[in-house]
């Protein structure tokens, strides 16, 4: 699915802002090609509000049915979705529909794709309605694709990479609405089959289509064909250096350990979560996918890759659960902390932690502090930061 930008390297934006954080009158009397650029480099580095100030004066100073309009009503959409506000953003991509009703318009002009794939995804109706907006952006993605394949130069080589990568992203979003909202319906399984294949032709070696394809496999019970996808999708990043752009976006993986967990690859999910974690130790749903992942295997009386314990399975066991509680437990502290919002998963995080405490024994937490030592689980007595960049968890559990 797309999204949205996320913050990249911060720049010096004092040049566009006044030292109060206000836009420049200087800057207010920029023609607005050169407002909307500096606009979107706020946005770029994590400043909605100045580049809606920006975006937004451009907007007003554009003369009507131009280019600087058209890319006007785009950008000042895509900060109202970063800023949260969905309604008046859905609202300005729709005007920008009425100016390019069906994306003939050069991107360059403002015009293309991009509208109609963020419309979909911000459809009130969903089902149906995101599936026609959906589809009027891969038409237009797949007329720029075949325009792109005609050059050879370096340049569009990067661009058509580029839009395939989108287009295959936009298909598999169709297959997960067939997957979901309009699961109901008699063709649903074959335009499952006929998205993912298209997806693939596109895009064959994209970690996000190989999980779309994972996902399909899975509702049609073929288990090991869905293991094999998801082996295939972790194969093509998971030792590649952090810094780079070819593996998934967190959410994506976040996804990824519930389709792994599914198909009975907890240590391979737990791998990718313990990588997750390094990069964003507040996230809650990535300790608790952990935490539910380490009780899996305790089921199995399997224990994870680094434990130091005996070939017994009770030992085994014994080191998962352990594991399994530490990670809930600061999952449910981080919970608190930042206000989380998903009781399913604080609910079944707190379920299974009593689970333990039965086979277990309550833990020392209490004991150790008055003692002054520093027990397993002695998350609550630690001092938690909340640091992180953005809400990269998913509600869905």
């Amino acid at each position: 699915m797309l999204r949205s930008s996320r913050p990249a390297k911060k720049t010096n934006w004092r040049s566009i802002l006044s030292a109060g954080g206000s836009v420049s009158k200087q800057k207010m009397n920029e023609n607005p090609s050169k407002l909307l650029d500096q606009a979107t480099i706020l946005l770029q580095t994590g400043q909605p509000d100045g580049a809606l100030a920006l975006a937004q004066h451009a907007l007003d100073n554009a003369p009507a049915n131009s280019p600087s309009h058209l890319s006007a009503l785009n950008l000042v959409a895509e900060i109202y979705v970063e800023l949260g506000d969905i309604d008046v953003a859905r609202e300005h991509f729709l005007r920008a529909v009425e100016l390019d009703p069906t994306g003939a318009i050069p991107e360059s002009q403002g015009g293309g794709a991009e509208k109609f794939l963020w419309l979909a995804q911000l459809s009130e109706l969903g089902g149906r309605d995101s599936v026609q907006w959906f589809e009027k952006g891969v038409s237009v993605l797949r007329h720029v694709i075949q325009q792109l394949e005609g050059d050879s130069s370096p340049q569009e080589a990067i661009e058509l990479e580029g839009k395939k990568r989108k287009m295959a992203n936009a298909l598999c979003g169709v297959a997960e609405i067939y997957m979901t909202d309009l699961s109901w319906e008699e063709d649903a399984e074959r335009r499952c089959e006929s998205l993912i294949t298209e997806a693939l032709h596109v895009n064959p070696d994209a970690p996000e289509v190989l999980q779309t394809l994972a996902s399909i496999r899975i509702s049609q019970l073929r288990i090991d064909d869905a293991r094999a996808a998801l082996t295939k999708s972790l194969s093509l990043w998971k030792d590649l250096p952090p810094d780079s752009l070819t593996i998934p976006d967190f959410a994506t993986r976040i996804s990824l350990t519930r389709l792994l967990m599914e198909v009975s690859m907890e240590l391979e999910a737990l791998d990718v979560l313990e990588r997750l974690i390094l990069e964003d130790d507040q996230s809650v749903e990535a300790w608790y996918l952990g935490g539910w992942c380490l009780q899996l295997l305790a089921d199995k009386q399997q224990a994870p890759k680094d434990a130091e314990v005996d070939d017994s399975a009770e030992s085994k066991r014994h080191a998962s659960l352990v594991a399994s509680r530490e990670w809930l437990k600061q999952s449910l502290a981080l919970y608190d902390l930042i206000q989380y919002e998903d009781e399913r998963l604080k609910e079944h995080a707190t379920e299974l932690v009593q689970e333990m405490n039965k086979e277990l024994g309550e833990e020392m937490d209490e004991e150790d502090g008055e003692e002054g030592g520093e027990g397993e689980g002695d998350w609550e007595d630690e001092e938690i930061e909340v640091e992180s960049d953005g809400d990269h968890e998913m509600a869905d559990t």
